[in-house]
């Protein structure tokens, strides 16, 4: 048998279906912040079940989600073994952020304009949601001979930071995978990304009326001094360049600030944090002691300042680890063969759930459905998208994969 062309049938005859579950999916708000993403959850598991396949539910322990800035979580897991061989995890997340201003189309609506699915988070990433479901539901059905297993990963707090998803899954001993697949994109295969620090940091002077100014202690003079030392600080950042092809130069970028009490009171709280992206080749620990040098020694030139900062997130970059060189040899091979032309292996300068199976020495790689980049998709911005063939091409490739990685190569020569 051709399974490869049996694969191929398949995919074709349930293309509508495999779209309206990625509609239902979108459909169902997982907006992280706040961070609720149950309803989410348990709606995708309910269509999983539909699709015949076994689903396990994780709650994830209550007081540990909201340690990590969220609400509630629950993990699915679903698993395809059969005997010997390696298992394949397949990520994806469904919590996204929130949809902000802007957008043509209802948000939650996954109107389809033109081959073309609008939505939050139909790109980012509930499209592989779509993507790893199908490609598994096409290897059940031509019975494919597999030596191995499959496991799906949906998890639930990737925009907080992936600690109670995929990490949690993997610390609590649910699944040991020997490869993982994350979600992606379909015209590359990407092996290394960024890592991201972000700080929360407090600039506490005394209040005092705004007619006796010189009886307080200014907290938003001395927070602009800080934040103009970091700017200043920033801008020798473009002379530090990466040597991974996708991956640029640090950034650094202060993303909320508030305070104050009124408009005639000297400011005494100044609150504010920052994203910095780091560049694989950088130690985040480094990284750190120098911005809060930086930030402390300018505060102190303010009497009556005291400045604290505080680390809210840490995600470690992406670099490959051994193994990492067969999974992208077989999904460029069979990349290059749906999709045709350059399939490019890079970097990016983001930061995702992968890492932490790589972290934990797992062979991973990004590979799923969506356009060529982010910006082409509208990720994290108003009109997310999602082309339709791009959903199945990936499918296409992804189970192509994992029938050569997993087949059992006497039966396939039959």
């Amino acid at each position: 048998m051709d399974f490869k062309k049996e694969i191929s049938k398949f995919l074709d005859r349930h293309s509508n279906r495999q779209i309206e579950f990625l509609a239902e999916l979108v459909k169902v708000p997982s907006d992280n912040p706040p961070g609720d993403c149950v309803a989410h959850a348990e709606r995708a598991a309910e269509l999983l079940k539909t699709l015949g396949l076994e689903v396990e539910k994780y709650p994830v322990p209550e007081d540990l989600v909201r340690s990590h800035g969220m609400i509630r979580v629950t993990n699915l897991v679903v698993r395809h073994r059969s005997d010997g061989g390696p298992t394949v995890a397949l990520n994806a997340h469904g919590d996204v952020v929130p949809p902000g201003e802007g957008w043509t189309a209802d948000p939650y609506g996954a109107e389809i304009r033109d081959g073309v699915m609008y939505g939050r988070g139909v790109a980012v990433s509930k499209s592989d949601f779509a993507t790893y479901t199908y490609a598994l539901l096409a290897l059940k059905d031509v019975q494919a001979p597999l030596k191995g297993g499959v496991e799906l990963h949906f998890t639930y707090d990737e925009e907080a930071g992936g600690r109670v998803g995929p990490q949690w899954l993997l610390e609590q001993g649910i699944s040991r995978p020997d490869f993982a697949i994350s979600a992606g994109f379909s015209y590359s295969v990407v092996t290394a990304h960024n890592g991201c620090l972000h700080l929360e940091v407090q600039v506490r002077g005394k209040s005092a009326h705004a007619a006796r100014p010189d009886t307080g202690h200014d907290a938003l003079e001395a927070a602009t001094a800080v934040l103009s030392a970091l700017y200043e600080h920033r801008k020798g950042y473009t002379t530090v360049r990466s040597k991974i092809e996708g991956i640029d130069s640090p950034t650094l970028v202060v993303g909320l600030i508030q305070g104050g009490i009124n408009t005639n009171v000297v400011p005494d709280l100044i609150t504010f944090r920052l994203d910095r992206r780091l560049i694989p080749e950088e130690n985040s620990a480094e990284v750190e002691r120098e911005l809060t040098a930086i930030m402390e020694r300018t505060a102190a030139q303010f009497p009556g300042i005291e400045l604290s900062v505080r680390r809210i997130l840490l995600a470690n970059s992406l670099t490959p680890v051994p193994g990492t060189e067969k999974l992208v040899q077989i999904l460029t091979r069979n990349a290059g063969e749906v999709i045709g032309g350059e399939i490019r292996v890079h970097g990016v300068p983001i930061y995702t759930d992968a890492r932490h199976y790589a972290a934990a020495g797992i062979p991973t790689v990004i590979y799923g459905a969506g356009p060529r980049s982010l910006l082409e998709a509208n990720a994290h911005r108003a009109d997310e998208r999602l082309r339709l063939s791009d959903l199945r091409k990936a499918t296409q490739v992804v189970a192509f994969t994992l029938l050569e990685l997993l087949g059992d190569p006497v039966h396939l020569q039959k």
